[in-house]
């Protein structure tokens, strides 16, 4: 199952942040794959899930959550009370940090490589 139809359910800016940030990560690397689990849009990476794509309720901020973020070191990513994952926010009226984006997907990859 794809994860375009959130994507596509959301109000503006937040659509449009989406939909470009998830064409930036499906660029990155050819075994990202798109799916739905716990009934938000993720990716897997060779089948094993890597990240989600989710949106603060508080502040409708887009951020992505690594789902082994614990073992990514980058000083833009927010640990607090989780144990395994980490999450990069962003705002979805300013332009993708296409560069912390591609750099933090990089090190996830890194990573699951590793193994």
């Amino acid at each position: 199952m794809d994860n375009i139809d959130y994507f596509l359910s959301q109000p503006e800016p937040q659509k449009s942040f989406f939909l470009a940030l998830r064409e930036i990560i499906l660029d990155i690397d050819p075994d990202l794959k798109p799916t739905v689990k716990y009934k938000m849009p993720c990716f897997t990476y060779k089948n094993n899930h890597f990240c989600y794509l989710w949106m603060d309720k508080k502040t409708h901020e887009p951020y992505i959550l690594f789902v082994d973020g614990n073992l990514i070191e980058h000083s833009k990513l927010e640990k607090g009370d989780r144990s395994r994952m980490k999450v990069f926010r962003m705002k979805a009226e300013e332009d993708i940090p296409i560069k912390t984006v591609r750099e933090l997907i990089q090190k996830g990859i890194e990573l699951r490589n590793q193994d």
